[in-house]
């Protein structure tokens, strides 16, 4: 079931940020916001934030997809972009940069999904801010509405700061604290009052 806006018109989580709740039972999304690039009625697609993957660097990526650009020096973090093709990259960028195959999802925050824009940005050519993601997170129709009505997760308004900053650490709780609420009040027990 869809939440209607203020006109009465479907209101879906496109440009979003969904927090995970506490007693997120599925470790992988443990304590994890979201970025919420896709959502209409076939379901939701979304990318990872706040966890780099360990053991990774843009260089050794860039080698494995036999790409010869270096990555001139630059520490690019590449981070767990959810479950689902977790072989598959995306780079969230600032919209700045844009291809044919770009899609721009909300408020100066765009998603490419090619090789592309990988060498762009190793050669220093690519977007001002951007976050590079192996996999992403995905829901079927409704699933993510039955998910928060599950008390799962929170919504949030996006900002460029929270998506493309590096603090990786507290990102969860800035998120949290971003709609008003103190972290340490949220429980850790899944249920209702």
């Amino acid at each position: 079931m869809l939440r209607k806006d203020e006109s009465g018109s479907d209101f879906y989580f496109t440009g979003q940020l969904l927090i995970a709740m506490p007693g997120m039972r599925d470790e992988q999304f443990y304590k994890t916001v979201i970025y919420i690039c896709a959502h209409t009625d076939d379901g939701a697609m979304g990318l990872v934030l706040n966890q780099v993957i360990k053991g990774l660097s843009f260089p050794s990526l860039l080698e494995q997809l036999g790409i010869e650009e270096g990555a001139n020096g630059r520490a690019v973090p590449i981070h767990f972009g959810g479950p689902v093709e977790a072989g598959r990259g995306f780079v969230l960028h600032s919209d700045d940069y844009q291809q044919d195959a770009t899609l721009e999802v909300d408020g100066g925050v765009s998603l490419t999904a090619t090789v592309d824009v990988l060498k762009a940005v190793a050669r220093g050519r690519g977007p001002k801010q951007s976050l590079l993601a192996l996999g992403y997170a995905g829901w079927g129709p409704g699933q993510l509405d039955d998910e928060i009505k599950a008390n799962g997760w929170l919504q949030a308004p996006a900002d460029m700061e929270l998506i493309f900053d590096g603090d990786q650490a507290t990102k969860w709780e800035r998120s949290i604290e971003k709609i008003g609420i103190d972290p340490r009040m949220l429980s850790d027990e899944v249920g209702h009052a």
